[in-house]
């Protein structure tokens, strides 16, 4: 698990210690993401929590990362890491300087914290973290970030052996001047596609944001090279264009939708000063130079590839399920005889998100077979895996579903991998080897 983080952290590890170090803060802090979403940028938790630092929407936006449909603060690396620091320090400030109950606060509230030390100031009794009744959550985040310095600064002394990660900055910022194609940038910076999502994560489609941020990060070994290709890219090169004329019964929203963009940015292109639209009027709609499957790290892809895996259970049907006005996910779970959380996890969502009409959902339904659609399993993404080999010694009350499941693989995959009969018990300490695709949340 160290490995699989470490490794997964080496692309962000500099920065942010960096931004630890220039502002004088305890060291620890930069371990904090390994707790927090092990270093996965893309993790998004049932609380609502996404990215690096884990923020929900209202403390994302109060700190500055502002979420729309084409960007989300809260996975951006430099906006999140910044605003982090910044949350952090203030409760610091607010607790006197106390640094564990600033952790604990930023995992259960500086409220649930304050409370909990009055209560204890009520009764005469310490005020220290360790005396504190706080969630159980939070009573394992603060110890899990202690033991993990403990671990990083004497890795000998608990046998471990952590991956070399260079003391040298991974990425650069570089201004792009406005909105710009990710399957250009990663031409133009000679990298994989993926590259370019993994460093810029808070990007959900196959654009940057109309809006900004109006940079990018690249490799340092590319960035010259980024440099100089954008330099010479003419304007009109930044986005593929695809002449429209509008048809009787077209709408903003209904075009934006065919072709994967907003209204709104519609709208700026065309300088257009409502949303009223004529038949045949002509139409400049920015597209996409690849197809979907190309942009394999977009909210879209992420998706379905987590949907993709999903293990069916026995006696379920797959229905791909359009969003009704009045449509709660409480209401479909009853519906459907599945649970909240599960409902939530196969869409990317959390269970206190809302839905709209018109969503699409897929359900693993437990209701009679007749309200299941016919599905054909295609994947809707392009496989671009970032595989690692992992060893796994076996514990006590580990199964082929729960190792599964741990990984994000398929149990097939398990027993083909390690030559096993599917009939036959796990033993606590054999070692099986795993392939993870690291870029799966």
């Amino acid at each position: 698990y160290l490995t699989r983080t470490f490794n997964r952290s080496a692309r962000y590890l500099y920065h942010v210690v960096n931004e630890v170090e220039e502002r004088g803060l305890p060291l620890e802090l930069a371990l904090l993401p390994f707790v927090e979403s092990a270093y996965n940028p893309f993790a998004y938790s049932h609380g609502r929590a996404s990215g690096l630092w884990q923020f929900i929407p209202g403390t994302a936006k109060i700190y500055g990362m502002h979420q729309d449909w084409w960007y989300d603060g809260r996975r951006d690396v430099l906006a999140s890491t910044e605003g982090a620091l910044n949350y952090l320090s203030y409760l610091n400030e607010v607790f006197d300087g106390n640094w564990l109950h600033a952790l604990a606060s930023y995992n259960s509230g500086s409220g649930r914290v304050s409370s909990a030390i009055k209560k204890n100031q009520r009764r005469n009794k310490p005020t220290d973290f360790w005396s504190l009744n706080l969630p159980k959550e939070t009573r394992a985040y603060v110890p899990k970030l202690l033991a993990l310095a403990k671990i990083v600064q004497s890795p000998e002394a608990y046998n471990i052996e952590f991956p070399m990660i260079e003391n040298t900055p991974y990425f650069e910022k570089v201004d792009i001047g406005g909105q710009l194609d990710l399957a250009q940038a990663a031409k133009l910076a000679d990298v994989d596609i993926s590259e370019i999502y993994q460093l810029n994560p808070g990007f959900n489609q196959w654009a940057s944001s109309p809006l900004g941020p109006h940079h990018l990060l690249v490799p340092v070994e590319k960035a010259d090279l980024f440099k100089e290709n954008l330099t010479s890219l003419p304007p009109e090169k930044r986005l593929n264009w695809h002449r429209y004329t509008v048809k009787s019964g077209d709408s903003l929203i209904k075009i934006a939708k065919k072709f994967n963009t907003t209204p709104m940015l519609i709208k700026d292109v065309n300088h257009l000063k409502s949303n009223t639209i004529r038949t045949r009027q002509k139409l400049l709609i920015p597209i996409a130079s690849k197809s979907t499957q190309f942009y394999d790290l977009s909210e879209t892809n992420r998706l379905q590839k987590k949907q993709d895996d999903i293990q069916a259970r026995k006696n379920t049907s797959k229905i791909d399920y359009r969003v009704k006005k009045g449509d709660t996910i409480w209401d479909l779970s009853r519906k459907h005889k599945v649970g909240i959380r599960e409902l939530a996890r196969w869409n990317g969502l959390a269970p206190g998100d809302p839905i709209y009409p018109g969503q699409k959902l897929v359900i693993w339904s437990k209701q009679a077979e007749t309200l299941a659609t016919p599905q054909l399993n295609i994947p809707a993404y392009q496989k671009r895996e970032m595989i690692q080999k992992v060893g796994y010694y076996v514990r006590k009350g580990d199964s082929l579903a729960k190792i599964a499941n741990k990984f994000s693989v398929s149990i097939k995959d398990l027993i083909a991998w390690n030559k096993l009969d599917a009939k036959k018990y796990l033993k606590p300490g054999q070692k099986l080897t795993i392939y993870v695709d690291i870029t799966n949340s």
